[in-house]
């Protein structure tokens, strides 16, 4: 018998033997034909301290046999005629059981259909061993205390004893997860792969062990084996709650104290220090998981209170390969809270071999997560410091803050400076420990601080991570955390936030700070500190072309924002699209409205101004604060100035446009090119802002985070191409230079299926391919993944026919992009954006793409703006139409009978229903794109007889 640890461990009772058996029959979603009771010997455990090999017993007495509870769907396998291609060696963690896995079994006996049939595009048949670990679940409760070191050989004696050889991809949750990678550590010749869903093999030193755990070792006995505290406890972290049937499913193994005993024996055995029993055996397979060469997946929940993601960071560190998405909005419990067996099966499918083995797998995890680069292409473009070293000796002016957060008036900076104090920053930013793919979440509002800052962590191969502000505190939270960067760039006011919200990383201040506000703060050093150390000191070498150079978050206006992973190439590649359109680079001047604008100034050598805005409201931008940008920017220099706007700065800046006095219209008058992107542009009112700038031809290219300019076109293309047909759409005009574009068309389901096509007239979801599209998304595989399906660039087997050798003429070095919008092109090879692919209404007669219809609701004397939503349930959605009017309304309410009249006839008789707001709900960035989720679950709340308040 195994000797109780000592520690924690001797807190508890001694535990009472018992058989294993089979669970009861009725548990929701678990097959019983699937449960097996195995028998394996146990293996003595040689006494050398950090070795988990076994060895027969010295006096050569027979070895103890255990009995396991196994959930094993081999036998089911065989009995379709079916050969598995591998086996998933699923391990639970504490105070589950194999339970947890039924889905996964489920899912694969599903795609052992496929295979089957012989289906080219499913995973094949893979067999599902979910094993309970002795002393959990229905498995054998053997009277000892085991500790990681058993549990570890427990696993490979049970595999021993199944014959489970050569291809094993192990999946693992919680502390199964560290003993499954135990196994995978001495198992390396039969392992094709490692699946984990939130687990740890090593707690940072800089961190205390989970707050649930070290309640749970305070009050051991009580709260794990006396009481169902801590199994309680862990149920309660799904989110959305579990149903009553399946609490009880997980209960039913822990009925009793008695039963209870292996719970509080796992809590125990949880290395608390250097001189736990089982520290050294965590130790060491925390190490011999870097030597894992072999695919792996991360499945994460980011709401785990256990596991968080500094142990995410830890396991990707020793995994660099690993393929990672993180489930926004589950917990501890992932695999209850989303549909972990999918993604589970999606992986293996797209790993699917033509022999015997799984992929080949790459220890660089950006290329392994997308793919073969064009490195020609990459090494042809110049980096986007370069314009910085060009004009390290020129004395002209490149940034001009209008409104510094000195306060002291405007702020010129020219190029000499700039440059300076960018290679200082650098060097500085080295010297203080910062490394190529270090990762640094700059908090700084556009300016000089925030430029100079980012092209010093360029230049040194970090990477920069840039979350708008107009996120708000909890978006910011969760692109910053989920980002997990090294080091956090701020000022004050930013900083204060990172330390009360726990953001992670070092603290950098953009100012000196007194000692006691950089103390409370966490702020270890400033940007005059860093340019202190860099002075005189070396830069390392430059980046690699293929290095991620940036983190962009999207505005969320579609969900949780998603950080856009950009390289160098593809960042120089942006720069060179936007030089190439517009005629962008030294001599040039560039009022930037916009942040992303802003940052791009420098590496195109244009002057760059921001106006006097809060960047995170633009509607805060007036017709006066432009014209005064237009003046610093057009001074003395010979080549034209572009002004870039949001669509709600646009709106704003119309409106204030009476208070220009004679000098702001002159210098209006000298700007040469208007932008204007980041939602659909009317007509109307890119007429308007063009009226204010005579000499400027009003432009509105579309684009997005993930592909800042995909197409383009003028005020004067837009009247030309007319209403856009039946469908409508806002006209966004013909692709830039480099940049294809194809429609997927949309199926009776409203899905895009079609293949990649050009032809006119046809409505689907909107793909790109450029230079300058996103890399990946950050440690969001399956939103990544879905994003290039289809695409030449899409994960899983490629086959004849499927239609990829007719996407010609794409520039070298292209990434292809699903963009989530729908629309269509027409016979000009023009393209028209109906709306988003989520928001498309399916009704009873087919999808409805929303933009055509509001287009036609807001030609109703006095609809100021309309958002179309559907109502319902998909298939029978019903069409409603909300307005804001003009004059505005006080309240939220139904229309009157003449206005519905009027907006049904615009629309067309499937209108249900018209209400009225006073203001719709709009995206945070850009505060101009009608947040039509959130509408369409008011409009469903208020017509189902709920209260008329406001969406």
């Amino acid at each position: 018998m195994t000797r109780p640890p000592t520690g924690p461990a001797g807190r508890l009772p001694a535990p009472t033997p018992a058989p294993a058996q089979l669970p009861p029959a009725g548990l929701p979603g678990l097959d019983p034909a699937w449960s097996r009771l195995v028998t394996a010997p146990e293996t003595a455990l040689q006494q050398a301290p950090g070795r988990a090999d076994g060895v027969p017993a010295a006096d050569g007495t027979p070895p103890i046999e255990r009995t396991w509870h196994v959930l094993d769907t081999g036998p089911a396998l065989a009995a379709r005629g079916v050969t598995p291609v591998g086996t998933l060696l699923c391990v639970h963690g504490n105070p589950t059981w194999s339970y947890l896995w039924r889905d996964l079994a489920s899912a694969t006996l599903a795609a052992a259909t496929l295979a089957a049939a012989d289906a080219d595009d499913g995973p094949g048949a893979w067999r599902v061993v979910a094993v309970d670990q002795l002393e959990m679940g229905f498995s054998e409760r053997t009277g000892t205390h085991r500790t990681l070191r058993r549990r570890v050989r427990d696993l490979g004696d049970l595999t021993d004893a199944l014959g489970l050889d050569g291809r094993v991809v192990t999946v693992g949750h919680d502390w199964g997860g560290v003993v499954s990678l135990g196994w995978a550590v001495d198992h390396a010749d039969a392992l094709a792969g490692v699946v984990l869903l939130d687990t740890a093999v090593h707690q940072p030193q800089d961190r205390p062990i989970p707050l649930p755990l070290r309640l749970a070792l305070g009050a051991l006995a009580p709260s794990t084996v006396a009481t169902p505290a801590f199994l309680e406890t862990t149920l309660a972290l799904a989110h959305p709650p579990l149903p009553d049937d399946v609490k009880d499913a997980y209960r039913a193994p822990y009925r009793t104290p008695a039963r209870r005993a292996g719970i509080g024996a796992f809590v125990a055995d949880i290395p608390v220090g250097p001189a736990h029993p089982s520290a050294a055996e965590l130790d060491r397979v925390a190490a011999g998981v870097r030597s894992l060469d072999v695919p792996a997946l991360v499945l994460w929940g980011p709401r785990d209170p256990v596991f968080g993601e500094a142990h995410l960071g830890d396991l990707l560190a020793r995994l660099p390969q690993a393929q990672v998405h993180r489930f926004e909005g589950a917990g501890h419990l992932v695999a209850e809270d989303v549909d972990v067996a999918g993604a589970v099966t999606t992986w293996l499918a797209d790993r699917r071999p033509p022999g015997p083995e799984l992929a080949t797998v790459t220890r660089d995890r950006a290329t392994a997560a997308t793919g073969t680069r064009t490195a020609d292409a990459a090494e042809a473009r110049a980096p986007l410091w370069r314009r910085l070293d060009d004009l390290a000796d020129d004395d002209s002016t490149a940034l001009v803050e209008m409104a510094p957060p000195t306060g002291d008036g405007v702020r010129t900076i020219p190029w000499r400076l700039l440059a300076r104090r960018v290679r200082e920053l650098a060097a500085g930013l080295h010297a203080a420990g910062v490394r190529r793919g270090d990762r640094v979440s700059l908090l700084v509002p556009p300016g000089a601080d925030l430029t100079a800052t980012l092209y010093a962590c360029l230049r040194i191969g970090a990477v920069v991570v840039v979350a708008d502000a107009g996120l708000g505190a909890r978006g910011l939270t969760r692109a910053v955390r989920g980002a997990r960067p090294t080091v956090v760039v701020g000022e004050r006011k930013g900083l204060a936030a990172a330390r009360a919200l726990g953001w992670p990383g070092r603290r950098v201040s953009t100012t000196t700070l007194p000692s006691t506000t950089a103390a409370l703060l966490g702020v270890e050093l400033s940007l005059p500190d860093l340019v202190d150390l860099g002075i005189g000191t070396d830069l390392p070498p430059e980046p690699a072309p293929d290095d991620v150079a940036a983190i962009l978050f999207t505005s969320g206006s579609t969900g949780p924002a998603k950080g856009v992973a950009y390289t160098h190439a593809q960042l120089s590649a942006m720069r060179d699209a936007l030089a190439a359109q517009y005629g962008l680079g030294v001599g040039t001047g560039l009022v930037a409205g916009f942040a992303p604008f802003a940052l791009l100034g420098p590496a195109l050598g244009c002057r760059s101004v921001t106006p006097d805005m809060d960047v995170t409201a633009p509607r805060t931008l007036t017709a006066r604060a432009v014209a005064a940008a237009a003046e610093a920017a057009t001074v003395d220099l010979a080549g034209p100035t572009a002004v870039f706007l949001s669509p709600a700065a646009v709106a704003n800046v119309v409106a204030t446009a009476g208070d220009l006095t004679g000098d702001d219209e002159r210098a209006l008058g000298r700007v040469g090119l208007l932008l204007s992107a980041g939602a659909p542009v009317g007509e109307a009112l890119l007429a308007a802002v063009g009226d204010l700038l005579p000499g400027a031809v009003p432009r509105t290219p579309y684009g997005m985070t993930e592909g800042l300019l995909l197409t383009d076109v003028t005020l004067e293309e837009i009247r030309a191409a007319g209403s856009g047909g039946a469908a409508g759409g806002v006209c966004v005009g013909r692709p830039a230079a480099g940049v294809t574009v194809r429609i997927s068309a949309l199926d009776a389901d409203g899905r895009a299926t079609g293949p990649l096509d050009a032809t006119p007239g046809v409505t689907g979801e909107v793909v790109v391919a450029a230079a300058h599209v996103k890399d990946h998304y950050d440690r969001l595989w399956l939103t990544d993944r879905e994003s290039r399906r289809g695409t030449p660039d899409g994960d899983g087997p490629r086959g004849p026919g499927d239609g990829h050798d007719a996407l010609d003429g794409v520039a070298p070095g292209a990434r292809w992009h699903r963009t989530g919008d729908v629309g269509h092109l027409d016979a000009e090879g023009r393209l028209w954006v109906e709306g988003r692919l989520a928001h498309v209404l399916l009704t009873a007669d087919g999808p409805v793409t929303p933009v055509g219809p509001e287009q036609r609701a807001q030609s109703v004397p006095g609809v100021r703006r309309a958002g179309v939503v559907g109502v319902g349930p998909r298939g029978t959605q019903q069409v409603v139409v909300v307005v804001e009017t003009e004059p505005g309304a006080r309240r939220p309410s139904l229309a009157t009978p003449a206005l519905t009249a009027a907006v049904r006839a615009a629309v067309g008789p499937a209108v249900a229903a018209v209400l009225v707001v006073p203001d719709l709900p709009t995206d945070v960035r850009h505060n101009s794109k009608v947040d039509r989720t959130r509408v369409a679950a008011w409009a469903e709340g208020v017509l189902a007889g709920g209260r008329l308040g406001r969406p």
